[in-house]
């Protein structure tokens, strides 16, 4: 049945769209919404390989952050502080515009605050990042246009529950969101511009033809007059020039627990631990960097070592003594890079590209699509 399509297949779905946007997680939506918004008689068709979003957009823990101190501090090793500072006002941008675009109440936003937890065996770390806070307050508040983002919160120690923790940042002006509820409420706006989204259709190649494009799909050829990438860890497969690396993050989610003493966002070990509460039950997903080569992978699933490490820390640190069952597992790739910004740009001609979110695909994903969206319409 691969490339069956009748007349009105052909005029209405395949060869009927000024823009092809590949990819249909935060960034691709955001995208197309920005390109009706602009130009409302724009054709524009979202392919999806997957049958709900692949990658991360529907998998994520859905953290409205943008960053702890110890992962600022490790930013800042990596590039100047100007840089630094323009990624926090990227990202506290573009959780606006998220919010602004769906609305809190169809997210389930809330900002109950983002905690940062040091282990008893990180005393010098937890030193290191206490001795920077003056510092990134200023210099965040540039970005932030508050004082005080991030201070000490030691009194919520026992308040928690937690065992072995010793220091704890509170980061006051992050929140938390319901993921699912987000990309639900990102698809209706775009359903409700007009514009077609085609499961099921990987892109396999891009070829640039005549005077148009032509992708080759799993089913069936599409053309179109521009097209913009948008599969941030699967860039390279189209494009192996592109500086992306997948990132695998395992999580898992327990069953409702009574009485659940923790609310908001808590990360640990430079964020590469995170866990939140959600329907009185706790998320808990990382530990990547146990094993950077084996979660170096397009391939969703876990490791042994990876669920046995995450099983250890919430049995004994996050709900110590109380035997938490775990519900269920799953696993998202990320993209990353060692430059902290994404990717935005023309990869050849007429087809751009909007990539590689370093983990922080809700921070980013609106205005990155927003700003790939501006690259099509005026390239």
């Amino acid at each position: 049945m691969q490339g069956n399509f009748s007349y009105w297949e052909q005029t209405e779905f395949v060869n009927n769209a000024d823009v092809v946007i590949i990819g249909s997680g935060i960034v691709g939506l955001s995208a197309a919404l920005h390109l009706k918004k602009q130009q409302p008689a724009l054709k524009v068709l979202v392919l999806e390989r997957g049958f709900l979003p692949s990658g991360a957009s529907t998998k994520n823990a859905g953290f409205a952050c943008f960053g702890t101190v110890s992962e600022q501090m490790a930013y800042l090793k990596r590039s100047s502080e100007q840089d630094v500072l323009h990624m926090v006002d990227y990202k506290w941008r573009g959780l606006q515009r998220l919010r602004k675009n769906l609305g809190d109440v169809a997210i389930d936003f809330y900002q109950y605050g983002g905690y940062e937890l040091f282990r008893n065996n990180e005393l010098k770390q937890a030193e290191e990042c206490l001795d920077s806070l003056t510092y990134f307050n200023n210099l965040l508040k540039q970005a932030i246009g508050e004082p005080d983002i991030y201070a000490v919160a030691n009194d919520k120690i026992a308040g928690f529950g937690f065992n072995g923790i010793n220091q704890i940042i509170v980061n006051r002006f992050e929140g938390q969101l319901n993921t699912g509820k987000m990309m639900r409420a990102l698809l209706q706006k775009v359903y409700e511009t007009g514009t077609l989204v085609l499961n099921d259709c990987g892109v396999d190649e891009i070829k640039q033809e005549g005077g148009h494009i032509q992708l080759i799909t799993s089913q069936g050829n599409f053309k179109a007059g521009k097209v913009i990438l948008a599969t941030n860890a699967f860039a390279a497969q189209l494009y192996p020039e592109l500086e992306v690396v997948p990132g695998r993050g395992q999580v898992l989610i327990t069953k409702p627990i009574a009485n659940l003493k923790l609310k908001g966002t808590y990360h640990f070990n430079e964020g590469y631990y995170y866990f939140r509460n959600i329907d009185d039950r706790v998320l808990f997903g990382g530990g990547r960097n146990i094993d950077y080569k084996t979660e170096e992978t397009y391939d969703f699933g876990h490791t042994e070592k990876v669920k046995q490490q995450l099983t250890t820390y919430l049995n004994e640190m996050i709900l110590p003594n109380q035997n938490a069952e775990i519900d269920y597992w799953w696993s998202g790739i990320m993209g990353f890079g060692e430059d902290i910004a994404p990717i935005v740009k023309e990869v050849q001609p007429n087809v751009f590209c909007a990539v590689r979110c370093n983990g922080m695909g809700v921070a980013m994903g609106s205005l990155v699509g927003e700003e790939v969206a501006e690259l099509a319409i005026n390239g």
